[in-house]
């Protein structure tokens, strides 16, 4: 079970870096989505990774289950679903003002040259 778990935090978080490092907004979007989901199965599997436990330690049981990352992963869906749909809604207004989707870190050759120089 746990290599399974691990195998799918690795699996998430290769392709959410992936795609992070695409240069268009959408892709890069998704690559972030799958890293807060890679994030939140890490807190989830934190809380022991058991099946059938209780959640809070009564007398004449052995294991539990700790309640406190589940607690943490709901917020964390809740924030980062909240938070993907700003992103999305800043990216779609970025992509509707300049018709293009490319993430551009550096200006164009022409904007660097001063003007009345060609």
């Amino acid at each position: 079970m746990e290599l399974l778990v691990a195998s799918a935090i690795g699996i998430l978080t290769a392709g959410g870096l992936y795609l992070t490092l695409r240069l268009r907004t959408f892709p890069v979007i998704l690559g972030i989505s799958l890293l807060t989901y890679a994030v939140n199965v890490f807190l989830f599997a934190t809380g022991r990774l058991t099946v059938g436990a209780p959640p809070i330690l009564r007398e004449g049981v052995e294991t539990y289950t700790d309640p406190l990352p589940q607690a943490l992963v709901l917020t964390a869906i809740v924030i980062s679903f909240g938070m993907t749909a700003v992103v999305v809604m800043i990216s779609l207004g970025a992509f509707l003002g300049s018709d293009d989707d490319h993430v551009d870190d550096q200006p164009d050759r022409d904007e660097l040259r001063p003007e009345g120089t060609s």
